[in-house]
């Protein structure tokens, strides 16, 4: 038998391997192995879009029995996103499980220093009340050459990308109903 060069190089490196592999304590037997069972078994998914861009990337939350989000993960079926998120959106998990994450309302008053803890119902009519006193002040039933224009300027709306169509129309609709006219889109801005 002739032992070229390239022939004794590779013998030599299989030896060598194989003592290595040896050595190491690999076994080549057959294992017996089990699959880890998922944390997410039985929870309850639900699609959302992330909230921190007007990208408005794709978002599976999962919830255990009890509503508790228990993992969130990229929509791979999201026309936006495709199922990627960016560093951000990977740690929407964190946003809602932080222990610090506030859970009321907190509002101080004008030239106050301090933050008072409010219901939800007193905001929701304190933001209501404001609309409308803003809106009457600012409302104009009709122009400079006597047309009926019926709108308001001391109010401006800001839509959101990530909003639906049906969302979008909605929010339409109550702003003209509130007479506004500066109505504007989040991703042009």
């Amino acid at each position: 038998m002739k032992i070229t060069r390239r022939s004794f190089l590779k013998i030599s490196g299989a030896t060598a391997a194989g003592t290595v592999m040896g050595g190491l304590g690999f076994d080549l037997s057959p294992v017996e192995s089990y699959a880890q069972e998922l944390r997410i078994k039985g929870a309850k998914e639900t699609t959302t879009v992330c909230c921190y861009c007007s990208v408005g990337c794709g978002i599976i939350v999962h919830t255990d029995a009890k509503g508790k989000v228990i993992n969130t993960e990229g929509d791979p079926d999201h026309p936006a996103s495709e199922g990627g998120l960016c560093a951000k959106g990977m740690a929407l998990y964190q946003l809602v499980t932080n222990k610090d994450r506030l859970t009321k309302v907190l509002y101080r008053a004008p030239n106050s220093a301090k933050w008072e803890a409010k219901s939800w119902d007193w905001t929701l009519t304190e933001i209501a009340k404001r609309i409308k006193k803003s809106r009457d002040a600012s409302f104009v039933q009709k122009n400079d050459k006597d047309q009926v224009v019926n709108r308001t300027n001391g109010i401006a709306g800001v839509g959101c990308a990530h909003v639906n169509n049906e969302e979008g129309w909605l929010y339409q609709k109550f702003l003209r109903a509130l007479g506004l006219v500066y109505i504007e889109f989040e991703a042009r801005l």
